[in-house]
């Protein structure tokens, strides 16, 4: 079952967004950011470590995930998003990825990369000087 962030552990500031926008972008600040400290979280422990490991810059060196969004003119609808990508964030951070068992090649697999090989050199060995 996916984590669902207390918003109590949230952090949310209203910047001005970038961009195009006329005048209102000047004097509306409806970008949102958000900020999640992820050691002061109730994340399971080996979440809190993939995420903190994750290479991204959204994940500080202080361990803060801050994530932006200013796709919309409401500030509402930016702080739904912010919120949605964080979720999206920790879910791919839950999942576990599987150990890869070392395994070796099969007698036929080194055989017919052999016989290949054999075949490609016959076929540049054909290529030298005609001698009359």
């Amino acid at each position: 079952m996916p984590y669902v962030v207390p918003e109590h552990e949230l952090e949310f500031s209203a910047i001005r967004a970038q961009g195009p926008g006329g005048q209102h972008v000047n004097k509306a600040s409806t970008a949102v950011q958000l900020r999640f400290n992820v050691a002061a979280s109730a994340l399971p422990a080996d979440v809190k470590a993939r995420l903190l490991q994750w290479p991204d810059n959204r994940v500080t060196a202080d361990g803060v995930v801050v994530i932006k969004a200013q796709g919309t003119r409401s500030q509402e609808q930016n702080k739904a998003e912010a919120m949605a990508r964080l979720q999206e964030l920790i879910a791919l951070a839950e999942h576990v990825p599987r150990r890869r068992k070392p395994t070796r090649p099969t007698f036929g697999s080194k055989q017919r990369r052999l016989a290949g090989k054999a075949q490609r050199g016959e076929i540049k060995a054909g290529r030298g000087k005609v001698v009359a």
